[in-house]
Protein backbone atom coordinates (compact mmCIF):
# COMPACT_ATOMS: atom_id res chain seq x y z
CA UNK A 1 0.00 0.00 0.00
CA UNK A 2 1.23 3.48 -0.86
CA UNK A 3 0.25 5.91 1.90
CA UNK A 4 0.32 9.45 0.52
CA UNK A 5 0.60 12.31 3.00
CA UNK A 6 -1.47 15.41 2.17
CA UNK A 7 -1.15 18.60 4.19
CA UNK A 8 -1.26 22.35 3.85
CA UNK A 9 -2.62 25.23 5.87
CA UNK A 10 -5.95 26.85 6.59
CA UNK A 11 -7.47 28.22 3.34
CA UNK A 12 -4.62 26.80 1.24
CA UNK A 13 -6.95 24.60 -0.80
CA UNK A 14 -6.03 21.29 0.79
CA UNK A 15 -9.66 20.20 1.05
CA UNK A 16 -10.15 20.88 -2.66
CA UNK A 17 -7.18 18.65 -3.48
CA UNK A 18 -8.51 16.01 -1.09
CA UNK A 19 -11.84 16.03 -2.94
CA UNK A 20 -10.03 15.69 -6.27
CA UNK A 21 -8.41 12.49 -5.02
CA UNK A 22 -11.82 11.17 -3.96
CA UNK A 23 -13.27 12.01 -7.37
CA UNK A 24 -10.61 9.76 -8.90
CA UNK A 25 -11.57 6.84 -6.62
CA UNK A 26 -8.56 7.20 -4.32
CA UNK A 27 -9.75 6.87 -0.71
CA UNK A 28 -8.89 9.65 1.72
CA UNK A 29 -8.55 9.34 5.49
CA UNK A 30 -9.45 12.81 6.76
CA UNK A 31 -7.92 13.64 10.15
CA UNK A 32 -10.47 16.44 10.67
CA UNK A 33 -13.32 13.91 10.38
CA UNK A 34 -11.52 11.57 12.80
CA UNK A 35 -11.01 14.51 15.19
CA UNK A 36 -14.72 15.39 15.05
CA UNK A 37 -15.56 11.80 15.94
CA UNK A 38 -13.06 11.96 18.83
CA UNK A 39 -14.95 15.00 20.21
CA UNK A 40 -18.44 13.54 20.03
CA UNK A 41 -20.43 13.68 23.25
CA UNK A 42 -19.57 10.89 25.68
CA UNK A 43 -16.33 9.78 24.02
CA UNK A 44 -13.01 9.62 25.85
CA UNK A 45 -11.74 12.64 23.97
CA UNK A 46 -14.89 14.63 24.81
CA UNK A 47 -14.53 13.86 28.53
CA UNK A 48 -10.88 14.96 28.63
CA UNK A 49 -11.49 18.16 26.69
CA UNK A 50 -14.51 19.17 28.79
CA UNK A 51 -12.55 18.46 31.96
CA UNK A 52 -9.71 20.67 30.73
CA UNK A 53 -11.71 23.55 29.18
CA UNK A 54 -14.90 23.56 31.22
CA UNK A 55 -18.63 23.40 30.53
CA UNK A 56 -18.59 26.76 28.72
CA UNK A 57 -17.36 25.07 25.54
CA UNK A 58 -20.53 22.96 25.31
CA UNK A 59 -23.74 23.55 23.39
CA UNK A 60 -27.12 22.99 25.03
CA UNK A 61 -27.22 19.43 23.68
CA UNK A 62 -23.88 18.62 25.31
CA UNK A 63 -21.84 18.56 22.11
CA UNK A 64 -18.68 20.65 21.89
CA UNK A 65 -19.16 24.14 20.47
CA UNK A 66 -16.33 23.85 17.96
CA UNK A 67 -16.25 27.54 16.90
CA UNK A 68 -16.05 28.56 20.57
CA UNK A 69 -13.29 26.05 21.27
CA UNK A 70 -11.48 27.26 18.16
CA UNK A 71 -11.55 30.87 19.38
CA UNK A 72 -10.01 29.79 22.68
CA UNK A 73 -7.18 27.69 21.27
CA UNK A 74 -6.24 29.87 18.31
CA UNK A 75 -5.71 32.86 20.60
CA UNK A 76 -3.69 30.93 23.17
CA UNK A 77 -0.74 28.72 22.07
CA UNK A 78 -0.59 26.89 25.42
CA UNK A 79 -4.26 25.91 25.25
CA UNK A 80 -3.86 24.89 21.62
CA UNK A 81 -1.01 22.58 22.55
CA UNK A 82 -3.06 21.20 25.43
CA UNK A 83 -5.95 20.40 23.11
CA UNK A 84 -3.61 18.69 20.64
CA UNK A 85 -2.08 16.58 23.42
CA UNK A 86 -5.49 15.52 24.75
CA UNK A 87 -6.85 14.46 21.36
CA UNK A 88 -3.66 13.06 19.77
CA UNK A 89 -4.08 9.46 21.07
CA UNK A 90 -7.70 9.29 19.89
CA UNK A 91 -6.93 10.80 16.49
CA UNK A 92 -3.91 8.53 15.95
CA UNK A 93 -5.87 5.38 16.81
CA UNK A 94 -8.80 6.51 14.66
CA UNK A 95 -6.51 7.06 11.67
CA UNK A 96 -4.88 3.67 12.23
CA UNK A 97 -8.21 1.83 12.13
CA UNK A 98 -9.33 3.69 9.01
CA UNK A 99 -6.08 2.76 7.25
CA UNK A 100 -6.42 -0.84 8.39
CA UNK A 101 -9.94 -1.07 6.98
CA UNK A 102 -8.76 0.27 3.62
CA UNK A 103 -5.81 -2.15 3.66
CA UNK A 104 -8.21 -5.04 4.27
CA UNK A 105 -10.24 -3.92 1.25
CA UNK A 106 -7.14 -4.18 -0.92
CA UNK A 107 -6.54 -0.55 -1.84
CA UNK A 108 -3.06 0.02 -3.23
CA UNK A 109 -3.03 3.81 -2.77
CA UNK A 110 -4.65 5.87 -0.02
CA UNK A 111 -4.27 9.50 1.06
CA UNK A 112 -3.87 10.69 4.64
CA UNK A 113 -5.28 14.23 4.80
CA UNK A 114 -3.68 15.58 7.98
CA UNK A 115 -3.32 19.33 8.70
CA UNK A 116 -0.74 18.61 11.44
CA UNK A 117 1.15 15.97 9.46
CA UNK A 118 4.59 17.26 10.44
CA UNK A 119 3.69 18.52 13.89
CA UNK A 120 2.23 15.12 14.84
CA UNK A 121 5.25 13.28 13.36
CA UNK A 122 2.91 11.38 11.03
CA UNK A 123 5.04 12.26 8.01
CA UNK A 124 7.35 9.32 8.78
CA UNK A 125 4.54 6.95 7.75
CA UNK A 126 3.76 8.62 4.41
CA UNK A 127 5.49 8.74 1.02
CA UNK A 128 5.24 10.91 -0.98
CA UNK A 129 4.31 13.95 1.08
CA UNK A 130 2.20 16.54 -0.76
CA UNK A 131 1.96 20.12 0.48
CA UNK A 132 -0.70 22.47 -0.90
CA UNK A 133 0.96 25.90 -0.81
CA UNK A 134 -0.14 29.52 -1.13
CA UNK A 135 1.61 32.70 -0.04
CA UNK A 136 0.58 34.11 3.39
CA UNK A 137 -1.21 37.17 1.94
CA UNK A 138 -3.40 34.99 -0.29
CA UNK A 139 -4.05 32.63 2.59
CA UNK A 140 -5.29 35.46 4.84
CA UNK A 141 -7.43 37.00 2.10
CA UNK A 142 -9.10 33.68 1.32
CA UNK A 143 -9.72 32.96 4.99
CA UNK A 144 -11.33 36.39 5.51
CA UNK A 145 -13.58 35.83 2.48
CA UNK A 146 -14.48 32.29 3.52
CA UNK A 147 -15.27 32.92 7.19
CA UNK A 148 -16.13 36.63 6.95
CA UNK A 149 -13.62 37.19 9.72
CA UNK A 150 -11.50 40.21 10.54
CA UNK A 151 -7.95 40.48 9.26
CA UNK A 152 -6.65 40.18 12.84
CA UNK A 153 -8.58 36.97 13.48
CA UNK A 154 -7.51 35.50 10.14
CA UNK A 155 -3.89 36.42 10.76
CA UNK A 156 -4.00 34.83 14.25
CA UNK A 157 -5.33 31.58 12.82
CA UNK A 158 -2.72 31.50 10.06
CA UNK A 159 0.10 32.32 12.49
CA UNK A 160 -1.07 29.56 14.83
CA UNK A 161 0.01 26.97 12.25
CA UNK A 162 3.40 25.93 10.94
CA UNK A 163 4.25 28.33 8.08
CA UNK A 164 3.51 26.91 4.65
CA UNK A 165 7.02 27.87 3.50
CA UNK A 166 8.41 25.52 6.16
CA UNK A 167 6.05 22.74 5.11
CA UNK A 168 6.97 23.29 1.47
CA UNK A 169 10.62 22.63 2.28
CA UNK A 170 9.68 19.29 3.86
CA UNK A 171 7.51 18.12 0.95
CA UNK A 172 8.20 15.63 -1.84
CA UNK A 173 5.56 17.32 -4.02
CA UNK A 174 4.36 20.92 -3.81
CA UNK A 175 1.04 22.03 -5.31
CA UNK A 176 1.08 25.80 -5.89
CA UNK A 177 -2.53 26.90 -5.41
CA UNK A 178 -2.12 30.64 -5.90
CA UNK A 179 -3.73 30.47 -9.34
CA UNK A 180 -7.16 29.58 -10.67
CA UNK A 181 -9.12 26.36 -10.22
CA UNK A 182 -8.13 25.35 -13.75
CA UNK A 183 -4.48 25.81 -12.77
CA UNK A 184 -5.03 23.62 -9.72
CA UNK A 185 -6.69 20.89 -11.80
CA UNK A 186 -3.72 20.93 -14.18
CA UNK A 187 -1.25 20.55 -11.31
CA UNK A 188 -3.37 17.81 -9.78
CA UNK A 189 -3.26 15.73 -12.97
CA UNK A 190 0.53 15.63 -12.71
CA UNK A 191 0.35 14.65 -9.04
CA UNK A 192 -2.22 11.93 -9.76
CA UNK A 193 0.13 10.42 -12.34
CA UNK A 194 2.95 10.32 -9.77
CA UNK A 195 0.98 8.70 -6.94
CA UNK A 196 -0.67 6.18 -9.29
CA UNK A 197 2.63 4.69 -10.46
CA UNK A 198 3.14 0.96 -9.75
CA UNK A 199 4.03 0.17 -6.17
CA UNK A 200 7.63 -0.37 -5.21
CA UNK A 201 8.51 -3.88 -4.03
CA UNK A 202 8.46 -2.71 -0.41
CA UNK A 203 5.03 -1.14 -0.85
CA UNK A 204 3.76 -4.27 -2.61
CA UNK A 205 4.83 -6.60 0.20
CA UNK A 206 3.13 -4.28 2.69
CA UNK A 207 -0.11 -4.40 0.70
CA UNK A 208 -2.85 -6.96 1.26
CA UNK A 209 -1.99 -8.71 -2.02
CA UNK A 210 1.65 -8.88 -1.01
CA UNK A 211 0.71 -10.33 2.35
CA UNK A 212 -1.47 -12.96 0.64
CA UNK A 213 1.35 -13.89 -1.75
CA UNK A 214 3.73 -14.24 1.19
CA UNK A 215 1.20 -16.38 3.09
CA UNK A 216 0.64 -18.67 0.10
CA UNK A 217 4.38 -18.98 -0.50
CA UNK A 218 5.07 -19.91 3.12
CA UNK A 219 2.17 -22.38 3.17
CA UNK A 220 3.33 -24.11 -0.01
CA UNK A 221 6.87 -24.23 1.34
CA UNK A 222 5.69 -25.92 4.52
CA UNK A 223 3.63 -28.47 2.53
CA UNK A 224 6.55 -29.36 0.26
CA UNK A 225 8.83 -29.74 3.26
CA UNK A 226 6.34 -32.09 4.91
CA UNK A 227 6.11 -34.20 1.74
CA UNK A 228 9.89 -34.33 1.55
CA UNK A 229 10.02 -35.60 5.08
Amino acid sequence: MRIVGLTGGISSGKSTVSNLFKSHSIPVVDADVVARDALKKGTGGWKKVVAAFGQEILLENGEVNRPRLGQIVFSNPDKRQLLNRLLAPYISSGIFWEVLKLWMKGYKVIVLDIPLLFEAKMDKFTKPIIVVWVDPATQIQRLMARDRSSEEDARNRVNAQMPLDVKRNKADIVIDNTGSLDDLNEEFRKVLFEVSKPLTWTQFWLSRNGALVALVTVTLGVLFMQKGI
